[in-house]
This record gives C-alpha cells, structure tokens and sequence, in this order.
C-alpha cells in the first residue's frame, strides 16, 4: 500500500510537472503567435503603406502628366472648340439684320454693310455677300480677293460681321444708276435680303466697278481698301 501510494504521489507530480510544462509551453506559444501575427500584420501594413505610397506617386505623378496632357486637352479642346466654331451653321438671311450705311465720301464711292446675328445660336458668315444692285445687271457683284479673312467668321448672338462694297469710281461721267434698294444672299444660307440703301435719295452704282469686300469681324486697312 505504502509502495502505491509513493507511486501514485510521483506520477501525480510528475504529470502536474508535465501540465505546467505543457501550460508554460502553450502560453509561450500564444505570446508567440500573437506577437507574431502583428509583427507580422504590421510588417504587411508597412509595404502594403510602401507599396500604397508608390503606387500614390505613380498616379500622382500620372496626374500630373495627365494634367499636362490634360492642358495639352484643354489647348486641344480650344482647338476644337475653334473647329466646332468653324462648322456652326451658316447664317441664313433670317439669322441677320443687314443694314448699308455710307463710307466716306462725298462723293459716297463705298458703303459698308453690318450683319448683326439676331439669332440665339452661332452661325457663320461665310464668304462674301452675293450683292444684285440693280434689275438690268443680274450677275452678282464681285469679290476682292485680298479681303478674304484667314479664319471663318463665326458670330455669336448679337455680334456683328463687316462687308466693304465698292459702288464706283465717284466720276460724273460714269455710266450708273440710282439705287434705293438692293438684294443681298448669304453663301451657303437660305433666303433673300432686301437692304434699303443709305441717303435720302439712295446710292449711285456703276456696275463695272462695283465690288465687294468678304465678311470680316472688322474693316482692316490694306486688306479692305480698293
């Protein structure tokens, strides 16, 4: 009995031994672990924050070209926004109010005419006006060639355009006739205008010498004197 009980004591302390080996040994393992895992974690965080950072430069800095390209776009888009301009629609004779006024003179040798865009959207003046001053004559007045603008003429509402015309030479022997009214097309547009020539008594046109200005934004010295 004594011998069992001695037995007995010695395997139960040493398998207390062992359970506190055990414990001491799991607890050593948690510790472990869990100190491993946000070592770890963080360690992931970290060049998850590095890599995060770098791929943050890289769009910045693709931002940033982007952004050049971007102001190139904007260029590009003003560009194009010009482009678009040039291919707005042309102004018909319903889009304008086309007034004559006198230029100079006397003698009145030229008179100008003023498009104004009456309408609520952009339209191009396109060319030069097609001018018939008179019933006997009904080949349309010609253009000057040199007045002839480098970019389309595009106006906005309410803006207006300009045409120089030629009427004649300001002589008295000049073989012409008294205007009070003349009819004026728009190329590429639709419609007839009926334009009351300036002056009480009208305007004196010599058809071989009349001629016409192209539409411009404004009268230019060289381009539109002749």
């Amino acid at each position: 009995m004594s011998t069992l009980r001695n037995r007995t004591t010695v395997l139960a302390a040493a398998t207390t031994a062992v359970l506190a080996l055990a414990l001491t040994a799991c607890g050593g393992d948690d510790s472990g672990t869990k100190s491993a895992g946000p070592a770890t974690s963080n360690t992931a965080a970290a060049g998850s924050s590095s890599e995060a950072a770098k791929d943050t430069g890289t769009t910045t800095g693709g931002s940033t070209a982007s952004g050049g390209g971007t102001a190139k776009n904007t260029s590009a888009t003003k560009g194009s926004t010009g482009s678009a301009s040039a291919t707005a629609p042309a102004c018909a004779t319903k889009d304008v109010k086309i007034t004559a006024a006198t230029q100079d003179g006397p003698p009145y040798t030229h008179i100008v005419l003023t498009a104004k865009n009456t309408s609520g959207h952009k339209c191009e003046m396109k060319g030069f006006p097609e001018i018939q001053f008179l019933e006997s004559h009904k080949e349309n007045v010609p253009a000057v060639a040199k007045s002839k603008p480098a970019a389309p003429v595009v106006l906005t509402p309410g803006a207006p355009a300009y045409a120089l015309v030629k009427l004649s030479d300001g002589g008295k022997d000049e073989d012409g006739e008294p205007v009070s009214a003349f009819s004026v097309m728009l190329q590429g547009g639709s419609g007839l205008a009926a334009v009351k020539a300036p002056g009480a008594s009208g305007i004196f046109v010599d058809p071989a010498q009349a001629k016409t200005g192209y539409w411009t934004y404004e009268l230019r010295n060289g381009a539109d004197d002749f």
